[in-house]
């Protein structure tokens, strides 16, 4: 089966920066995500995704690395991406240290247990992901009630925004996950 309708990269074909960056990922995974083999091939719009990717969510401060994984897999759910659903949902499998969080939240995020951060986290997220033209105050003062910041609720709707955009490349590309995400933080 086909990475992507697209032509793909592997990561010696890359140049020498990406290559550098993305073989980091490569080594600390043990494979090569096909996320950067299918932009790869379009080096410019691969740094710049890494970029604002890396900016959201590698930040120390606010949400939780998990948190932020949290709201890719539901953004994600929302917009019926396969690719960041396995990929992102193994992530915060990880990260959480809780097998089926990814899963729930992905599958049907209005039934999942989650405390009340967590509720609005998901909550803020779904609203952007799914109905981006009702979106306004009422969503942003839920999530303040709630006790998020406002660095906190523009970081939900900034990786709101990315994954939404991510979700529609990997949909264009009829991207496929690579085995290997399946199994993780099972």
């Amino acid at each position: 089966m086909p990475v992507s309708r697209f032509p793909v990269v592997e990561l010696e074909d890359l140049p020498g920066d990406l290559r550098d960056r993305v073989g980091a990922i490569a080594e600390k995974s043990g494979f090569l995500p096909n996320i950067f083999r299918a932009l790869g091939h379009r080096p410019a719009e691969l740094r710049a995704f890494l970029d604002y990717h890396d900016a959201l969510m590698d930040r120390s401060e606010g949400l939780s690395k998990a948190e932020r994984e949290l709201v890719v897999v539901a953004t994600s759910g929302a917009n019926h991406c396969t690719y960041c659903v396995v990929a992102h949902g193994a992530i915060l499998r990880i990260r959480a240290k809780d097998p089926e969080l990814a899963d729930r939240v992905s599958s049907n995020p209005w039934q999942v247990e989650l405390d009340r951060r967590g509720r609005a986290i998901v909550e803020l997220a779904l609203a952007l992901a799914r109905d981006s033209h009702l979106f306004g105050e009422r969503h942003v003062e839920a999530a303040r009630e709630a006790g998020l910041t406002e660095d906190e609720i523009w970081d939900i709707g900034a990786i709101t925004a990315l994954f939404a955009m991510s979700n529609r490349l990997a949909h264009f590309t009829a991207l496929r996950p690579n085995p290997e995400f399946y199994g993780m933080g099972r």
